[in-house]
């Protein structure tokens, strides 16, 4: 599951403001805010799940704990 952080990480990479997120996601903008600063663990995993596509959609690809962190990075275009 994604966090708090690379949510916002994402949304700074592809300069998306919390609205267009929360439009793009099918979510209203204070349950963005909440994703945000609360984290992840208090949404629905439907929420979070609408959130990592619309992010995904955009390019965003989600980097996993994996002993150096989460993150977030942008996908590499087709074919390079």
């Amino acid at each position: 599951m994604i966090d708090a952080g690379q949510i916002r990480a994402a949304r700074a990479l592809i300069e998306w403001k919390q609205q267009e997120l929360a439009d793009k996601a099918g979510l209203s903008f204070a349950t963005i805010q909440r994703m945000e600063t609360l984290g992840t663990g208090r949404s629905s995993a439907a929420n979070v799940d609408a959130v990592t596509k619309a992010l995904e959609a955009a390019g965003i690809q989600f980097i996993p704990e994996n002993g150096g962190g989460a993150g977030v990075r942008m996908a590499k275009p087709a074919g390079a």
